[in-house]
């Protein structure tokens, strides 16, 4: 056995292993186990000396999909933070977790609707604030226990629960004093118009008598952005004079995202000061025209993109956008799903959109798809050749197109010939060497010849490292190109030979990605699951 340099990342490399056997999986969890109590005694004495293995070997071990009943339990009630990570995943009952050692995997279940009621009642009063600030947001909570959340101390807590309270609950809440309460109220997606237009404008609720800010600190105050303070929780540029004018704003921005806000009133944001209040509102679906087109005159392009992306636009803002000044503004409008084909040429050669299938080309129809690949503008048949699904004649008409742009696109093409293929390598070289090699029907023999090409071309050899159909010859050459190695290394068919030599690379990822390869012998895995890198890391 070759020596290993690096044994604890051979460990997790092994945990993700999907040809494992199950007895050595067992093994492994155990593994993670004493790893867990060890490096956690070492921090203890010497914080210097806790490390990454153990997190990442049960990082490894919970995302195996092969675990067994009975693997799943000791490893969630053997390695810390397993319980949590498979619960979030789904794979823990209520039945599987103790809520007093494992309070975040009871939340986790909470969050999922899948804990006990008994385990909400508990942490309603939990003493830890950041608990019952996730227990608030959790669906489904008995009735005594959204009670006694409406009444915490935390207006956090309180500004959870907010969020996903009933109407009614929320129409109470947005009368809260805080206006983390209220900002909670305006983020819930059931709140009734016309409580969001209350929030909006102040009208008919009591004046809010605190915020983060003066919660904290005397007022007049504005936050540093650079403020050297630890701990410190304020937004940069938070700031109240009195009028929680941050806060509001912030209530405002959340208001103006729910599609439940009078069209009428967020409208009026149109011409506000503030680039996020107009950003937010170019994204609404109910804007009126006349809005959308004192928007297109917005000065800030961030605002012009928001809106160039918003799938309810008409075609008079879309030609309106199509002759933005700014270039970003057109390469986001020609992501529109409703973009006018006649629209699409200019926009393709103003925005240098680059290989990408844009959705109004995805759902073109067959004429459409003729007409397009019939365009006398390189772009333009780009774009269509990102298609996965063109019919024979224009796929393989595309793969002789004289622009190595469109050649490029259509190069991953499903059923092109290998003749065509090497057609394109032979006219443009290192211009498609890289695409020619992600295309699922390349054979071993082009694959491997890809690989030598000179001069070499360094994507390329990443394609081939995954490639499928790559053989040994082929993945040999990619190992020795730093960036196509670890890939190679991760290969089915890479020679066993090789596969040793790489457990033993002075490289923690690569001899990581060698054990996780699922064509390392199960008598290499058992002897290195045996040997001396077993013992504990924590070192």
């Amino acid at each position: 056995m070759i020596p290993l340099l690096h044994p604890d990342r051979v460990l997790c490399g092994l945990a993700a292993n999907p040809a494992l056997p199950a007895d050595l999986v067992d093994r492994l969890i155990a593994l993670a186990t004493t790893a867990t109590t060890a490096t956690t005694a070492a921090a203890t004495t010497d914080p210097s000396r806790a490390d990454d293995y153990a997190d990442d070997l049960t990082d490894a071990l919970t995302e195996r999909d092969d675990l067994t009943r009975a693997q799943l339990r000791a490893l969630a009630s053997g390695a810390a933070g397993a319980a949590t990570r498979l619960a979030l995943d789904g794979r823990l009952t209520a039945d599987d977790v103790d809520p007093v050692t494992q309070p975040e995997a009871a939340l986790a279940l909470l969050e999922r609707g899948a804990g006990h009621p008994a385990w909400a009642r508990r942490f309603a009063a939990d003493p830890d604030v950041r608990r019952r600030e996730r227990l608030a947001a959790c669906p489904g909570l008995p009735e005594d226990v959204v009670r006694r959340l409406a009444a915490d101390p935390d207006p956090e807590v309180i500004a959870e629960l907010a969020e996903v309270a009933e109407p009614g609950l929320a129409s109470a809440l947005a009368r809260h004093p805080h206006t983390s309460v209220r900002r909670g109220v305006a983020l819930n997606d059931r709140t009734l118009p016309e409580v969001l237009a209350a929030l909006l404008t102040g009208d008919g609720l009591p004046p809010a008598r605190s915020c983060p800010v003066c919660a904290l600190h005397a007022v007049p105050f504005d936050h540093d952005p650079d403020c050297p303070l630890p701990g410190c929780s304020l937004l940069p540029g938070a700031s109240c004079s009195g009028a929680h004018e941050s806060a509001q704003h912030r209530i405002t921005l959340a208001a103006l995202a729910r599609p439940a806000t009078p069209t009428p009133l967020a409208a009026r944001f149109a011409d506000d000061p503030s680039t996020l209040l107009r950003a937010e509102l170019a994204a609404r679906a109910d804007l009126p025209t006349e809005t959308c087109l004192r928007l297109v005159a917005d000065p800030i392009p961030w605002v012009r993109g928001d809106l160039a992306e918003n799938p309810s636009i008409d075609e008079e803002v879309m030609r309106a956008l199509a002759e933005d000044p700014d270039r970003n503004v057109v390469r986001r409008l020609a992501h529109h799903p409703r973009l006018p084909l006649a629209l699409l040429t200019r926009v393709a050669v103003r925005a240098r959109i680059g290989p990408v299938l844009l959705p109004r080309i995805a759902t073109a129809s067959a004429a459409e798809v003729a007409a397009l690949a019939a365009s006398p503008e390189p772009a333009v048949r780009m774009l269509l050749a990102e298609r996965r699904d063109l019919p024979a004649a224009i796929r393989d008409a595309l793969a002789v197109d004289p622009d190595a742009k469109v050649l490029k696109a259509i190069a991953p093409h499903p059923g092109l010939s290998e003749a065509l293929l090497r057609a394109m390598v032979a006219r443009h070289g290192v211009r498609v060497a890289a695409r020619v090699a992600t295309n699922p029907d390349a054979s071993p023999e082009l694959l491997a010849d890809l690989a030598r090409h000179r001069p070499p071309v360094q994507k390329a050899l990443r394609a081939i490292a995954g490639h499928p159909s790559a053989t040994a010859p082929a993945l040999t050459v990619c190992l020795a190109d730093a960036q196509a190695r670890p890939i190679a290394a991760a290969h089915p068919a890479l020679p066993v030979g090789l596969l040793l030599e790489l457990l033993g690379s002075d490289l923690p990822h690569l001899a990581e990605t060698a054990a996780a390869n699922p064509a390392l012998p199960p008598t290499v895995a058992r002897a290195l699951l045996t040997g001396p890198a077993t013992t504990s890391p924590a070192r």
